[in-house]
């Protein structure tokens, strides 16, 4: 019996990838030197597209799969899949929500509790010696008890803001509306104010064309110049250029970022700032939630093809 066609858009683990190519016929795009001419090739007998959250699947894509019926995304973010596209043709779309959560926030928390403690310029002076010829490393800035704001209280921010409140810290956040199941922390429905009245303020709402930017020069300013911003959501959720200004003046204390603009090639203008942590898009990056992940969408590719209920549908 012929196994449905899908195009892989971008590499999995080794132990992702054998279970994929023994369940379903594979079209490595990102192998293909002539993309255009790959997808002209192979494009017809398409049925699924799996993706990965960063990379996901644009009109152009799309539209050369004529026979498509799921996008599955490797990823909890799926703002690189053109969703109009699949709502046109009626194409169903799943991430990889949950099985994430709980690592991205403790990647969150550990970025803060890093920069705030300058672990990563501690280290260095350890290992350079500079610690026996120069004495004490610089004083850093204290964590525990401050106040911390939670941009977007879903399925990440819930937990970091849950992590937060061990550090007894503070806790406010923004959201569409008011939470039932966050009665315990204060809800601020403005960005600004919500950045206002926050030591450490953490962007881990999804990412839409409604949220673009949203953390902009009025957010970052109101957070000033003792504040530190978290992103460990999407990079368009932040006006890069309205923050690496506020690092380089100073009317920002400091950053700490999992995710950039253009990635892997960001703005090269980070690397010369002292006051911000940079970190390779890898909060989901452990052995254990990559694992699940690949398992979720080899699961909803399964299930469509099998005619059953799609275990995480976006649409």
């Amino acid at each position: 019996m012929a196994t449905p066609h899908i195009l892989q858009v971008g590499p999995y683990p080794a132990w992702d990838q054998e279970p994929l190519d023994a369940a379903f016929t594979v079209h490595r795009y990102f192998e293909a030197a002539d993309k255009e001419a790959f997808l002209a090739e192979v494009g017809p007998q398409i049925r699924a597209i799996a993706t990965r959250g960063e990379l996901g699947a644009d009109a152009a894509m799309i539209a050369a799969c004529p026979n498509l019926e799921i996008v599955s995304v490797y990823g909890v973010g799926y703002d690189a899949v053109d969703l109009d596209a699949c709502r046109a043709r009626g194409i169903r779309v799943t991430n990889t929500p949950d099985v994430l959560t709980g690592d991205v926030a403790d990647l969150g928390v550990a970025m803060m509790l890093a920069q705030s403690r300058g672990i990563v310029g501690a280290e260095a002076w350890a290992r350079s010696g500079s610690w026996a010829s120069q004495g004490l490393y610089q004083l850093q800035r204290r964590v525990w008890g401050k106040r911390a704001g939670v941009l977007g209280l879903g399925r990440i921010g819930f937990e970091v803001a849950k992590r937060l409140a061990g550090f007894d810290m503070d806790i406010a956040y923004s959201d569409v509306a008011a939470k039932p199941y966050a009665s315990q922390w204060e809800f601020i429905a403005d960005p600004v104010a919500l950045a206002e009245r926050s030591d450490f303020l953490f962007v881990t709402l999804a990412a839409s064309a409604a949220t673009r930017h949203i953390v902009g020069r009025e957010v970052i300013e109101a957070l000033g110049p003792e504040g530190m911003l978290i992103n460990v959501s999407r990079a368009a959720n932040v006006d890069e250029e309205a923050l690496l200004a506020a690092l380089a003046a100073g009317t920002l204390g400091s950053a700490a970022l999992d995710v950039f603009e253009g990635e892997p090639d960001f703005d090269p203008r980070f690397l010369s700032l002292p006051n911000v942590l940079l970190q390779p898009h890898h909060a989901s990056g452990t052995v254990e939630t990559r694992k699940a992940m690949g398992q979720l969408v080899r699961d909803n590719l399964t299930a469509h093809f099998a005619g059953q209920e799609l275990p995480t549908p976006v649409i």
